[in-house]
């Protein structure tokens, strides 16, 4: 079906990331797994091309597009080449940025943007946490207020960017008699005092995402590092939540449209009976199958971006269009390594290391059971 949310000017922007990918990742990608981590020559590169500035204003650097189509453009450039990559661009640009834009103070804009747009600042966000997972309002992580300091005090655990990271936007409890309340966003960066990194954490999928622990002890900082107002940080995040689920939604679809592209080649050039396995009646079905069902999942993800372009985006609608991307990645996905046999089995192939990589999205930005929990709240229930 033919997408309409898109102009010459959206396809222009697409034609400059998928060249850009094609010149700067594709040859590199192998490495990048190997070393469990994107290079810092990627995010350089990245930023003199104004890719990492769409939600930054042009006077402190950014390229500012003023429309989430194109954020949504690059995300799926971005995924079509690895799922990893987009999630780490993504936390950096579409979420982590924001953040700042919206709520920093004049100085806090001039200290972090212009070095996140360049790519010279490499950001992360810590919300999940060891013991709370997708409840973010049962944070652990403390700020105490020791004269005219907060002395910080806590962990964080799977966060992405997390152990290359410059800049960690982080949620802790400044107020832990107000509940959900009484959270506080900080920023805090990797050279303040008392911050510290465990390992790189091994995943099942996306190793080229360098996922960590996060630790901080005794970190002080003062009042300039709070970002937004105190104890109004749960807010915060509630109110761009809705971003970063309709980010991996564009994502999700993105990925396994373009491995179930790739398997329907795979279909016709692979023979077996002296014809080729696409011919026969069950794949074939059930590649019209895959192929209606992506088609559909797309077309509500657009109407999602659609309006989230026009700021008509709700929660839920956003709850929903995680969720059943995630869904759909995931069961398309898998129809595809069955298709391809014994080889969708190999890590050489991609679509065995997209099934791999695919699986997180059902877990991570609110699992999709807190989805359907909001969603059902939605309805009364």
């Amino acid at each position: 079906m033919q997408r309409t949310i898109f102009d010459a000017d959206h396809e222009s922007f697409r034609d400059t990331c998928a060249t850009f990918l094609a010149k700067q990742v594709e040859p590199n990608l192998e490495q990048y797994i190997q070393d469990k981590a994107i290079s810092r020559d990627f995010w350089r590169a990245a930023g003199e091309q104004g890719l990492l500035g769409l939600e930054i204003p042009d006077e402190v650097g950014g390229s500012e597009a003023g429309d989430f189509r194109f954020n949504a453009v690059f995300a799926e450039e971005l995924s079509k080449v690895s799922a990893a990559l987009a999630s780490c661009v993504g936390i950096h640009s579409d979420i982590v940025a924001p953040y700042i834009v919206d709520l920093g103070t004049p100085e806090q804009k001039e200290r972090w943007l212009p070095g996140m747009a360049s790519g010279e600042i490499l950001a992360a966000i810590g919300m999940t946490e060891p013991g709370g997972g997708s409840d973010l309002a049962a944070l652990r992580t403390t700020a105490v207020r020791d004269g005219d300091e907060w002395v910080i005090n806590g962990s964080k655990t799977f966060i992405t960017n997390g152990f290359s990271g410059d800049l960690i936007v982080t949620a802790v409890r400044t107020s832990p008699e107000k509940g959900a309340k009484g959270i506080t966003l900080f920023g805090i960066e990797a050279t303040d005092p008392g911050f510290s990194r465990g390992r790189k954490l091994d995943k099942v999928g996306q190793p080229e995402s360098d996922t960590a622990e996060l630790f901080f002890e005794d970190v002080r900082l003062g009042d300039d590092r709070v970002i937004g107002e105190v104890d109004r940080g749960f807010i915060y995040m509630m109110e761009r939540l809705p971003q970063e689920r309709l980010t991996c939604a564009v994502s999700n679809i993105a990925h396994a449209k373009q491995i179930l592209v790739e398997t329907i080649q795979y279909a016709k050039d692979r023979h077996a009976f002296k014809q080729p396995i696409g011919s026969f009646q069950h794949n074939k079905f059930l590649l019209a199958h895959l192929v209606t069902k992506i088609e559909a999942a797309e077309a509500f993800v657009d109407a999602a971006v659609l309006a989230h372009s026009k700021g008509e985006l709700t929660a839920i609608d956003a709850a929903k269009a995680k969720y059943w991307s995630s869904e759909v990645q995931n069961e398309v996905l898998d129809d595809c390594v069955q298709l391809h046999g014994g080889y969708g089995f190999m890590n050489e192939y991609r679509a065995a290391r997209a099934w791999r990589d695919a699986r997180v999205s059902r877990i991570w930005a609110g699992s999709n059971e807190i989805m359907k929990e909001l969603i059902g709240r939605d309805l009364g229930l």
